[in-house]
């Protein structure tokens, strides 16, 4: 029974650590542009060191740290650009149905909609619209395509 428990506390341990380094590991991209590979997706950037998107677990539309921390950055970018209006872009995997992932992904826009209200954004100059499953960043059916295509991107827009 404890021999049991020991593997399993470290399986635990050893998943955490490697999910761990995998976010951490950041390459410059081989193109030499501003993406940076996060171990998520390729993350481009609204302006320097504000990067345009957030990612969340499968079924989830809770915001991580990570992603308050990109949004408030967004925030603070987004106040001192005032003529500038922004989509929410929602986005979900390749699994479950067309309406479950519309329904997802619309939540996911509106969670970051929500959070950048909080730091005294106008809803005026966010409009939120979803994808779904429809526009995947990667395609392949792997648990690190379907981390990158859940997400939600911010797009300036005119």
């Amino acid at each position: 029974m404890i021999f049991n428990k020991n593997i399993k506390n470290l399986l635990i341990i050893l998943v955490s650590t490697l999910a761990l380094s995998a976010c951490a590991a950041g390459k410059k991209s081989a193109s030499g542009s501003n993406d940076v590979y996060t171990g998520n997706a390729t993350v481009k950037y609204l302006a320097s060191g504000v990067k345009d998107r957030v990612f969340f677990a499968t079924n989830r539309s809770a915001l991580t740290t990570a992603s308050r921390d990109t949004l408030r950055k967004q925030a603070g970018w987004m106040r001192k650009n005032k003529n500038l209006n922004v989509v929410l872009e929602g986005h979900g995997d390749e699994r479950g149905t067309r309406e479950y992932n519309l329904a997802l992904a619309e939540k996911r826009a509106n969670a970051a909609r929500d959070y950048l209200l909080t730091y005294g954004i106008s809803g005026k100059r966010i409009s939120v619209i979803s994808y779904g499953k429809e526009k995947p960043v990667n395609s392949a059916s792997t648990p690190l395509a379907w981390s990158q295509n859940r997400r939600s991107v911010t797009v300036k827009t005119k």
